[in-house]
């Protein structure tokens, strides 16, 4: 506490009051406690595991779900906080390059928070995926992004009943909400339509059915087999209709094929608009004559000149020079990867996603922005 000086009629007073003032302090320090002033705050530790930011990560454990998926488990060095159904990018050196993809998190919320460990689940597909399949093992080391994305459960924007539709690996977030539904770290009732050619395509089907509850159910639909206890054909609006609660959102995860079938089906059942997302796919290769092209990279205070490709993102001609260069959606949407264009001529995949700020004063996405003629770059310094 303060202490408070009162003025007195003669100046040499307050000078004995300061006098007073040292064995004050000493009696103010006696009474205090003795236990060590805290190195760190409940606030900063609160911070850190709502923002941890790109991480070092040792990979634990690696387990076949199906043919060609594995469940990739990794312990953090940094325990984090995420909402089910997000993503969180992996990173590995692949011979010369740092490269990293986005991955859906499938395991739980509550093992990241408490017990500082996280899944990923991948199928076998593409260069980084495929190299993660044939090349990772426990014991290696991997950087492991923040987790980012807005495929989740939201009250203010979502109806309390969720219908999922899921076909191949985009079961992965489903079954992290899942997961969190059984654990209490989420609060909706989903109804999950899972598609997949066959049976054994069907990823986590023994835990999706032992997680099977009031809040939570699984339909499977079975495109190339039928069986009892399995829908047939793809998830149309018949089979939504069968299945679906009276008022409901629709969450989505899947190829694109996928999407544009059911698209159709849920707009012949009145649904769309903010009462559908879909979970963006990452931007592939196009479907172009090859074609060379001469794309100089400003990053900070050095200068790349390497080859960029028709077919190819600008990312990933950045990543096969070398450059470390910032990545996380791969789908033109979160804008983490925005780079001032300088000259050139280009072309966007899908629609542009870009803020109308980027818009107005010259910013790409690389990760979704493919070279129509030699281009000049700014870019951001990878982490």
């Amino acid at each position: 506490m303060a202490y408070k000086f009162k003025r007195q009629v003669f100046g040499f007073m307050d000078l004995l009051r300061f006098k007073k003032m040292v064995p004050l302090r000493e009696k103010k320090l006696s009474e205090g406690s003795a236990a060590p002033i805290p190195k760190t705050y409940r606030v900063n530790q609160t911070a850190e595991i709502l923002h941890p930011g790109t991480q070092s990560a040792e990979l634990v454990s690696v387990e076949s779900v199906t043919a060609d998926m594995k469940t990739y488990t990794f312990k953090l060095s940094k325990n984090m906080m995420f909402r089910a159904g997000q993503y969180v990018t992996v990173g590995h050196a692949v011979g010369g390059s740092f490269v990293s993809r986005p991955y859906a998190i499938s395991s739980s919320p509550y093992a990241a928070l408490h017990e500082g460990k996280l899944s990923v689940t991948v199928k076998k597909a593409g260069f980084f995926s495929g190299w993660l399949y044939e090349n990772a093992k426990p014991g290696d080391i991997f950087v492991i992004g923040d987790p980012s994305g807005f495929f989740f459960y939201d009250g203010v924007r979502d109806r309390k009943n969720i219908v999922g539709i899921a076909g191949g690996s985009g079961i992965t977030p489903f079954v992290c909400m899942a997961r969190a539904i059984a654990e209490g770290s989420e609060d909706f009732d989903l109804t999950l339509i899972y598609g997949a050619r066959t049976q054994a395509d069907l990823a986590f089907k023994d835990e999706l059915d032992r997680l099977s509850g009031d809040k939570f159910r699984v339909v499977y639909v079975l495109s190339d087999e039928k069986k009892p206890g399995f829908e047939s054909g793809f998830v149309s609006a018949d089979i939504i209709k069968k299945y679906a609660p009276a008022s409901y959102s629709v969450m989505m995860c899947g190829p694109q094929a996928m999407y544009d079938f059911a698209d159709k089906q849920l707009a012949s059942l009145g649904l769309g608009g903010k009462y559908v997302r879909k979970e963006a796919n990452c931007i592939g290769d196009r479907d172009v004559k090859p074609q060379k092209y001469a794309l100089t990279v400003h990053i900070r205070d050095e200068v790349f000149n390497i080859t960029a490709n028709s077919r190819e993102t600008l990312l990933v001609a950045m990543e096969r020079a070398g450059l470390r260069v910032p990545s996380k959606c791969r789908a033109g949407g979160c804008g983490y990867c925005h780079s001032r264009l300088i000259s050139g001529k280009y072309t966007i995949a899908g629609g542009d996603k870009r803020r109308l700020a980027d818009v107005k004063f010259g910013y790409i996405h690389p990760c979704c922005t493919y070279p129509d003629s030699d281009m000049e770059i700014e870019v951001p310094s990878g982490e």
